[in-house]
C-alpha cells in the first residue's frame, strides 16, 4: 500500500463536474493498493496517517497530528501510485491490485480512518475519472509505504 499525503488548506474531488468530497484544513490522501495488502497493512497505515505529526504546534514546529489539529481527511483512490516506470516509457501497473481486490481495501481503509478520526471521511468515487484540486499547505507532501506483510 502506498499513500501520498498532502497537508492542505483545502481540497476537493469532483466527478463529472460534481463534487464528491471536499475538506478545509487537513490532509488530502491519495491511496494505492497492492494485491498483497490486507488488514494488517490497512490498520498500520490508518493509524500512521492519523498520528503523523505534520501540523504546527504553538511554537511553529510540526508536532501535531491531524487528529490533534482537528483537521479533516479526504481520501482518493489512485492505482497509478503503484506504477513501475523504471523500464521503458510506458509504466507497468502489475504491482497495483486489480479493482475487485482494491475497492474493498479502499473502503476498509476509509472506514478505519473515519473510526480513528471519529467523523466521516469524504472520498472520491473508486474507478471514476476524477479531478482533484487542492491548496497545499507548506507545502508538506509525504509518501508513505506500508510495511511488508
Amino acid at each position: 500500500m502506498r499513500l501520498v499525503i498532502q497537508r492542505v488548506r483545502s481540497a476537493q474531488v469532483t466527478v463529472a463536474e460534481a463534487a464528491t468530497g471536499s475538506i478545509g484544513p487537513g490532509l488530502l490522501v491519495l491511496a494505492g493498493f497492492a494485491p498483497t495488502d490486507g488488514p494488517a497493512q490497512l490498520a498500520w497505515m490508518a493509524r500512521k496517517l492519523v498520528q503523523l505529526r505534520i501540523f504546527a504546534d504553538e511554537a511553529g514546529q510540526m508536532n501535531r497530528s491531524v487528529l490533534d489539529a482537528g483537521g479533516e481527511v479526504l481520501v482518493v483512490s489512485q492505482f497509478t501510485l503503484l506504477a513501475d516506470a523504471r523500464k521503458g516509457n510506458r509504466p507497468s501497473y502489475v504491482g497495483a491490485a486489480p479493482p475487485a481486490v482494491a475497492e474493498p481495501l479502499y473502503q476498509q481503509f476509509v472506514a478505519m480512518v473515519a473510526e480513528l478520526l471519529g467523523r466521516p471521511v469524504p472520498t472520491g468515487i473508486f474507478g471514476a475519472d476524477m479531478q482533484v484540486s487542492l491548496v497545499n499547505d507548506g507545502p508538506v507532501t509525504i509518501v508513505l509505504d506500508s510495511p511488508a506483510g
